[in-house]
């Protein structure tokens, strides 16, 4: 029997709903809540991301704002855009597009944004909060995932779940929220250097890949049940695919998510999320 598919897009359609709802709310009562993005060169890529987050923003009625520097800018230069954005009364969230070009400091960017404006939940205050267990916006892809698992109602609570993958983007905060209690999964951090790797992964009930090399994870790797979740993305000939041999791995899993529609669309739904909480915060 094929494995249940994990819709990123049905659910980031149920959070970008609950999103445009809170956004009237605070209209209702004079309060606009704007996202600003500081997009630096022309990678396609990077283009593309910060388009769709625009018209997601307006399309759940925010204002947007695009701070576009060219691709000779200086550090000097994004920070400034940024300590700009940080004094703007209009803007509620900022995302700095990594990767910056090659010569730039992305996290010396990213440090630059408020924390009370850091809509991807990557400055190393909201990280903090995010070891301590306390409020505050977090990031993007680890926050759409855990919305996928509750949507879904995969059990959580005594799951062991194996990460494959540490980066500050996805793997080390989603393994804090996977640990954290009420979520009560054992949590299990895999990486390039995890000997017998597949038989790590075979342990799984849940397991996350976020490595970006495509197809990698076949059906040697899954425990038939398991939940799969796909974070990667990697563009080939046959298109876009996953970390995961989708094919091979639908039929033992027990849920999967699909690349594209997987996880992707849940990443700016959280993003906008993060947005109008830091708004709805600053009302209060």
């Amino acid at each position: 029997m094929s494995a249940l598919i994990l819709s990123g897009k049905e659910v980031s359609g149920v959070v970008r709903g609950e999103v445009a709802e809170r956004v009237a709310a605070l209209r209702r009562n004079g309060r606009s809540v704007g996202l600003a993005t500081v997009l630096v060169g022309d990678d396609p890529a990077s283009k593309i991301y910060v388009r769709n987050k625009h018209r997601a923003a307006e399309a759940a009625g925010m204002l947007s704002f695009d701070r576009h520097l060219p691709g000779t800018a200086s550090q000097a230069d994004v920070e400034a855009a940024v300590v700009k954005l940080n004094a703007d009364e209009d803007v509620d969230g900022i995302i700095v597009q990594l990767p910056l070009p090659d010569g730039l400091d992305g996290e010396g960017a990213v440090e630059m944004v408020d924390p009370s404006k850091d809509a991807d939940g990557l400055h190393p205050f909201n990280l903090g909060q995010l070891v301590l267990s306390r409020p505050g916006p977090i990031p993007a892809t680890p926050g759409g995932i855990m919305r996928i698992l509750r949507h879904y109602g995969i059990e959580t609570a005594g799951a062991t779940a194996v990460i494959v993958g540490r980066s500050f983007l996805v793997g080390r905060p989603l393994a804090l929220l996977l640990g954290t209690k009420g979520v009560d999964a054992t949590v299990v951090q895999a990486h390039s250097r995890t000997p017998d790797l597949a038989g790590v992964c075979r342990d799984a009930d849940i397991l996350v890949t976020a490595v970006g090399r495509p197809n990698m994870f076949d059906e040697r790797f899954i425990k038939p049940g398991a939940t799969v979740i796909d974070v990667g993305i990697s563009r080939t000939d046959d298109g876009l695919v996953g970390d995961v041999d989708f094919d091979a791995v639908v039929e033992v899993a027990g849920a999967i998510t699909p690349v594209p529609g997987g996880v992707g669309p849940m990443t700016i739904a959280t993003l906008l999320a993060n947005t109008v909480a830091l708004a709805e915060a600053k009302n209060n």
